[in-house]
């Protein structure tokens, strides 16, 4: 399982987390009374590492937090190896955020971990962002059309896609009267990685969130065969998958999360934070830029959105088969 194949890495890098030696919880007037560690589980460049960079950014920018917020990249399993450090390494503690979405449920579901959102404190939702389907430079693929058909006439073609974001291409292949479980994925930890093999001809094709590619679209460095959302995106003349026939949309929350049993004055104080964090205008431009939509959330509606949205999944997964 998940726990005895993380182990020895665990341990290698506990003196990384902080976890266990971290002072005691603040007195509430105190907090935070030290730095805070902001975690990606994924490599930089990932939706992940540019939604806590943003966090951090927009916090210090708006001073909001008068304490440091050092960002690290503790990549694995598109998150499930940092979740399992929270879990089992840093119970009870204030000084450590990391960021999570869609991708906890997925990997819970399909037995990648047996850790999933019940077994942390779920701080706040953000946001959401839409999924995309972008190629490189010279490649044949035109539209999603293209791609259908090279995905059904040869299994073989290559798909860069994270673990969680094999999902929405698999709904494009169904919608598009395919076998999702033919398709050759090769999956990456992060939209950096997922780059760099599509600039080196590595996959001709991938899914990702629309932040992790959007600079690379803008600049015409990769195209953009369509989005996932309902309507095009402002500013992003990308065509939509329902423009294209097929009839799916799909897109993907992001959030922060704390450890197992963080404290309750903790968890206010983010929450507080991250409120007023989504209005500012620092956070407003930088949603503008990455494509992302505040959907700030928290307490028992982000609770029932949750749990909502964990049955959803897992009935997807059930109809998708094996």
């Amino acid at each position: 399982m998940i726990k005895s194949a993380l182990g020895a890495l665990l341990a290698a890098t506990l003196v990384l987390t902080g976890c266990q030696d971290s002072k005691p919880a603040a007195a509430t007037q105190d907090y935070p009374s030290g730095p805070v560690t902001m975690t990606a589980g994924a490599n930089p460049g990932s939706g992940f590492d540019i939604t806590i960079r943003a966090v951090v950014e927009a916090l210090q920018k708006e001073r909001l937090v008068d304490v440091p917020l050092p960002v690290q990249n503790r990549p694995g399993g598109i998150g499930a190896q940092f979740l399992a450090t929270m879990v089992e390494q840093c119970r009870g503690k204030d000084d450590q955020v990391s960021v999570t979405s869609l991708s906890m449920m997925m990997n819970e579901l399909r037995g990648l971990s047996e850790y999933g959102y019940t077994d942390v404190t779920m701080i706040a939702r953000l946001m959401t962002e839409y999924y995309v389907v972008v190629t490189g430079a010279g490649s044949p693929y035109k539209n999603l059309t293209d791609v259908m058909a090279a995905v059904k006439a040869d299994p073989a073609v290559p798909i860069g896609a994270a673990t969680d974001d094999q999902a929405p291409f698999d709904l494009l292949v169904a919608a598009a009267g395919g076998d999702p479980s033919t398709i050759n994925y090769v999956p990456f930890e992060g939209g950096g990685d997922q780059s760099t093999a599509l600039r080196n001809g590595e996959i001709p094709v991938a899914i990702t969130g629309i932040s992790e590619v959007v600079d690379q679209v803008k600049s015409g460095e990769f195209t953009a065969l369509g989005v996932l959302s309902e309507e095009r995106l402002p500013n992003l003349d990308v065509p939509t998958a329902r423009e294209q026939g097929l009839d799916v949309t799909l897109s993907n929350w992001r959030g922060l999360y704390g450890p197992p049993d963080m404290p309750q004055f903790a968890v206010a104080y983010w929450q507080t934070a991250l409120g007023e964090m989504v209005r500012s205008p620092t956070w407003q431009q930088i949603a503008a830029r990455s494509h992302f939509t505040t959907t700030f959330m928290t307490g028992d509606e982000f609770q029932t959105f949750l749990a909502e949205t964990q049955e959803d999944v897992k009935t997807a997964l059930e109809e998708a088969g094996p």
